[in-house]
């Protein structure tokens, strides 16, 4: 395997200061191989949004290391200048809904985040293309939004969060909203594509359907994550 996929060790994150401080994060540590899909579960108020948002940037840890690729990202610190490039280019996010721009066809959806990142028209369009034909769902390339279905809708987001090739996607229950057989699509569709492109993919989940098709699971309890053999059911 290549040198991605992403590692976290001794991960902390506090809210607030003296009497008042939450510690929401105490200690996790998680390591996801490139071409590895593993689960994260937890009751409400375990810290699993938390997690997400520290290791989407989107909030600053309190202290641990992440290392991203090969690269350490955060060490006590941010050691990443931009992280709003760090978001864009290397971190793919696909969430309970699709947030899909409702005024963009399925292919400019998809093309968009290439085209912020620098990347020519076409060669943006032509990206988007490949995942989405990769997806099944290129027959839809022209439509919008509003004339998927919901299937067809979160095909749209994986592929959007895939089209910059980010070394790791961060799904947060990507499959809360579909019926038994919709979710079961969207976890084979991930597995396939973590494969297919060595992306390293944590799901936040709480459905029951799709537990048991992980080989690991990382479970948080009260801030601290332990690491779990899953049932790995039906993905090869």
């Amino acid at each position: 395997m290549r040198g991605k996929g992403i590692r976290i060790e001794g991960l902390k994150k506090r809210y607030g200061s003296g009497d008042t401080a939450v510690d929401a994060l105490k200690n996790v540590d998680l390591q996801v191989a490139p071409g590895e899909v593993v689960g994260l579960i937890g009751p409400s108020g375990s810290g699993k949004s938390t997690l997400l948002k520290c290791l989407g940037a989107v909030i600053n840890p309190s202290a641990g290391r992440m290392t991203l690729g090969e690269e350490l990202i955060y060490d006590n610190g941010w050691k990443v200048r931009d992280l709003r490039m760090l978001r864009r280019d290397r971190i793919g996010f696909v969430f309970q809904a699709p947030y899909l721009i409702p005024f963009l066809d399925v292919i400019d959806n998809v093309a968009l985040p290439p085209m912020l990142a620098g990347a020519a028209n076409a060669e943006a369009r032509a990206r988007a293309l490949e995942l989405l034909t990769a997806l099944d769902v290129q027959h839809r390339a022209r439509a919008m939004p509003s004339q998927l279905s919901g299937g067809e809708q979160q095909r749209v987001a994986i592929a959007r969060g895939l089209v910059n090739r980010p070394p790791v996607i961060l799904a947060d229950e990507p499959t809360a909203p579909l019926d038994s057989e919709r979710a079961m699509a969207v976890i084979r569709i991930l597995n396939e594509m973590a494969r297919k492109f060595e992306t390293a993919i944590i799901v936040v989940t709480h459905d029951e359907k799709i537990i048991p098709t992980f080989r690991r699971i990382y479970h948080i309890r009260d801030g601290v994550t332990h690491e779990e053999a899953g049932e790995g059911r039906g993905f090869g």
